[in-house]
């Protein structure tokens, strides 16, 4: 635990700052969710159809939610579901979330093989996948619930 103090203490801080910049912004209302669900059904279902043929495979459904932690999943039957609140991040970051959840089609999993689908597809997953995770948990803390 010891060698592991300096990595606890830096996210620790890190998180206290996520919740302070989110404490300085507004949460978001109902009405202001409903409005990002409504946008996102608009534009999600179109990235998926762009998508899907360039990594090669098909989906179920397509669900847009308002969620506390995650930003998508993909089902062992192929059903899609999107955080809402993606709506308020660059498209690019909704693309690499949309590419990720697609790439599940083919592994079901975080492995080695899975980001080869996933390069191949977005080769700058990685920045934007770094852009959420830096961005993420104050929009997260926005939503709310």
């Amino acid at each position: 635990m010891e060698q592991h103090r300096q990595w606890v203490l830096q996210h620790q801080e890190k998180l206290e700052r996520q919740k302070q910049q989110a404490a300085a912004l507004p949460p978001l209302t109902e009405t202001e969710l409903k409005a990002l669900a409504e946008e996102a059904r608009q534009y999600i279902p179109e990235r998926v159809r762009y998508y899907a043929p360039k990594v090669g495979v098909n989906y179920g459904s397509i669900t847009i939610r308002s969620q506390k932690a995650r930003w998508g999943s993909c089902s062992g039957k192929g059903n899609l579901s999107f955080n809402c609140l993606l709506m308020l991040t660059p498209p690019e970051v909704i693309d690499s979330v949309v590419v990720h959840e697609l790439c599940h089609r083919k592994e079901m999993n975080h492995s080695a093989a899975f980001y080869v689908h996933v390069l191949r597809v977005f080769p700058e997953y990685r920045t934007w996948r770094r852009w959420l995770k830096d961005n993420g948990p104050v929009l997260l803390l926005r939503g709310g619930k």
